[in-house]
């Protein structure tokens, strides 16, 4: 809208003191300060129609005398009206100008006026003299409480951050232990393996094989080796059968110990038909020959399960580096255009000792999402602190339900769980700073606050909460395109042509 629009909707009115004291705001006042607000101030009439943007520079404070007014506020790509009002005295505008330049000086919502709506309107700097003037201590009250409860919630925020960090670090450490301990001692064992199979081999040797037989037992070795990576999933009760009958097909065979090499010829996907194809192989051999042979292929199959155990342990090793910086979002600019599934993930293994096995995760992707600009580690962030409190929720068992979609020119993704609920009463004020439904010492009360702040402050988005018995579902909008989007977009064209 033009000055010229807005100057044809606007029309000024004689300001009159006695109608000023009848305004909640003004009753107070002495006769001299409200002929001094009539006299700096000014009574306006506005058509329907918008007021001031949200984010627009805030110039001037406004009193409602007579009409109806709507103050809307932009969340997740839609305008959702906050407020509708015709109350004699309401007031919205620039009524933070008092302090100054210390906070960003912009309307933090959107008005409009549904009918012809007359005002008492103040220019903000002329506003911010008033309140210094005739009201300093006041000013300095307001100052504190305002930047008091800013630096309380920066700080306990940065604690929770530091909190969740350590508790992220303790379980990635758990993690990361375990696959390192099993590629240890895997590879201990493997080197004891190795070392028998030489052996093994030198026996074999002193017993004269004929070298057609040699050479059938190699290629049995070789195939051995190579069945290992395709051996088939067994259930317990599948593995016990197997064992048993190859136990006793060793046993029968003259193997000492049989029982305990069985496991492992069952565990690399081989039966006693098998076996009976090394029989045949070593048919005439001396007893201490066939023994040797049947552990030397035995050596062979557990050096190749050591293997792939230690290449399973430095895999997952990998992976869990990976996710932790695809989580830090370490080496990586604040800002970016990212496929929103792998931060869930990384969220979710990050999470994992946490989660633990009473917890069972379902995952529902829409895959045909695309990428959403954000500020990627403050959306991890608020993925922690919403999977956090729905594991917690479900003390240890339950399903928790990660699912995202498009919807219009968002993308969302919603958290579910099956834990007992959010009591009606609280489920109001979930989102408010240091409103915890925990324990005492358990939860700041903090990290919905931070998770609101991130989504709806920083990234233009919504966040809001449906809950019952059995089913609490925690919704996140995104915006799919953003201004910074467009940055990046400029500045990787202008790296192009460079």
């Amino acid at each position: 809208m033009t000055s010229e629009q807005t100057a044809e909707r606007r029309s000024r009115l004689v300001c009159d003191p006695a109608e000023l004291r009848t305004l909640f705001l003004f009753e107070k006042l002495t006769d001299e300060q409200l002929d001094w607000l009539c006299a700096d101030g000014r009574i306006e009439t506005i058509e329907p129609g918008l007021v001031f943007r949200e984010g627009a520079p805030a110039t001037c404070f406004y009193v409602l005398m007579d009409g109806e007014v709507v103050l809307t506020k932009q969340s997740g790509g839609a305008e959702i009206e906050l407020v509708r009002t015709d109350h004699h005295g309401a007031y919205a505008g620039a009524w933070m100008s008092y302090i100054g330049d210390k906070v960003e000086q912009t309307y933090n919502s959107s008005m409009s006026v549904t009918r012809p709506s007359r005002f008492y309107v103040l220019d903000a700097d002329v506003f911010a003299r008033m309140m210094h003037e005739w009201f300093p201590m006041a000013v300095h009250l307001l100052e504190g409480v305002f930047f008091g409860s800013r630096n309380t919630n920066a700080r306990i925020s940065e604690r929770e951050r530091l909190l969740a960090l350590g508790s992220l670090s303790a379980g990635l450490t758990h993690e990361l232990n375990n696959p390192a301990a099993a590629a240890v001692r895997a590879t201990a064992g493997l080197r004891e393996r190795v070392a028998g199979m030489r052996h093994k081999l030198a026996m074999m040797a002193d017993g004269k094989f004929d070298p057609e037989s040699l050479g059938a037992l190699v290629r049995l070795q070789e195939e051995a080796a190579a069945h290992v990576a395709k051996a088939p999933e067994l259930t317990p009760m599948e593995a016990a059968d197997r064992e048993d009958a190859l136990g006793e097909w060793l046993e029968d065979h003259g193997i000492s110990d049989g029982w305990n090499l069985a496991p492992n010829f069952v565990q690399a996907g081989f039966d006693a038909d098998w076996l009976e194809r090394v029989a045949a192989t070593l048919d005439g051999a001396p007893e201490k020959v066939f023994q040797g042979a049947i552990r030397w292929l035995n050596y062979t199959i557990e050096t190749e399960l050591m293997m792939s155990e230690i290449a399973d342990s430095t895999t997952r090793i990998s992976s869990l580096v990976d996710a932790a910086k695809q989580y830090s979002q370490m080496d990586r600019a604040p800002f970016q255009v990212v496929d929103i599934h792998e931060l869930l993930d990384s969220t979710l293994v990050m999470l994992s000792r946490k989660i633990g096995d009473g917890v069972r995760v379902v995952k529902e992707y829409d895959r045909a999402l695309p990428p959403v600009p954000c500020y990627a580690a403050e959306l991890n962030q608020v993925w922690t602190n919403l999977i956090d409190n729905a594991v917690y929720a479900m003390d240890g068992n339950g399903t928790l339900t990660i699912r995202t979609r498009r919807e219009n020119e968002c993308a969302v993704v919603e958290i579910g769980d099956t834990g007992p609920g959010i009591p009606p009463e609280a489920r109001n004020r979930i989102f408010e700073p240091f409103f915890t439904t925990k324990p005492m010492g358990e939860g700041t009360g903090l990290g919905l606050d931070i998770s609101f702040r991130i989504v709806v402050n920083k990234h233009g988005g919504d966040i809001r909460v449906d809950s019952e018995p059995g089913d609490t579902r925690f919704t996140v909008w995104l915006p799919l395109h953003r201004p910074e989007q467009n940055q990046i977009d400029t500045e990787s064209n202008a790296e192009g042509q460079s």
